[in-house]
């Protein structure tokens, strides 16, 4: 896979307690290849020897994860009290109670906190059942949920992700930007070119007004204007 990537895959998210992980994690940190934790029923000790292999990303926190517990705090207290791994967040009000995502940025610190989407394709469409792996999706309200009411991928956008993190948090603007954009880049090692304006960076920027709605877009010099 990554040969047939021509070296174009820049992070691959796997469970460390799974046979074979350990190998996997020392063949992908040599490429250069930003090693995740996800998807996981590791426990405490499992997520940690991951970590000490090499593992940096937490996917989605707390999301398909063994659950925190008191006495087994699992991948996700490996994560949160580990200054080496970066936490992803899906800020949808749906995937994490505001609770829990003041909780992980209290626990990681403004810098280890990275937001994701989780988007499946019904993105930025109107409620409606879509699909996700071949398996059939429903989405009312924005939550996207197959049958049996079990959560599959949001329908967030980033720009509504740092609008939750500055309106329902309070948190500052320069701090849930960063989290979009910075720390992301420097999770995946891409900080050199992504993530912040500085000369000899790509010319990549998003411009939005007073209420975080976003007006232009910048990709590689190339501008793009959006309709209100």
């Amino acid at each position: 896979m990554t040969e047939a990537s021509c070296g174009t895959v820049r992070v691959v998210s796997l469970a460390p307690e799974v046979e074979g992980a350990e190998n996997a994690i020392e063949f992908l940190k040599e490429k250069g290849i930003t090693v995740a934790m996800g998807h996981t029923d590791a426990t405490y000790e499992e997520a940690k020897r991951g970590i000490e292999l090499g593992i940096t990303l937490a996917t989605h926190t707390f999301n398909g994860m063994r659950g925190f517990e008191h006495r087994e705090p699992g991948a996700v207290g490996a994560c949160l009290t580990d200054d080496r791994v970066y936490c992803e967040i899906i800020c949808d009000g749906i995937h994490l109670s505001k609770a829990t995502v003041d909780l992980i940025i209290r626990a990681k610190g403004r810098e280890k906190v990275v937001l994701v989407s989780d988007a499946m394709m019904a993105a930025g469409l109107s409620d409606g059942e879509y699909t996700l792996g071949g398996q059939r999706v429903f989405v009312k309200g924005g939550r996207a949920a197959l049958a049996d009411g079990t959560i599959a991928g949001s329908t967030l956008t980033l720009d509504r992700a740092v609008s939750y993190l500055v309106k329902e948090l309070g948190l500052p603007l320069k701090d849930a930007v960063r989290m979009a954009s910075l720390n992301p880049a420097r999770a995946c090692g891409l900080a050199g070119k992504k993530g912040s304006i500085e000369v000899g960076k790509d010319a990549d920027m998003v411009i939005f007004d007073d209420n975080l709605d976003i007006k232009t877009v910048i990709v590689g010099g190339e501008v793009f204007n959006f309709r209100s």
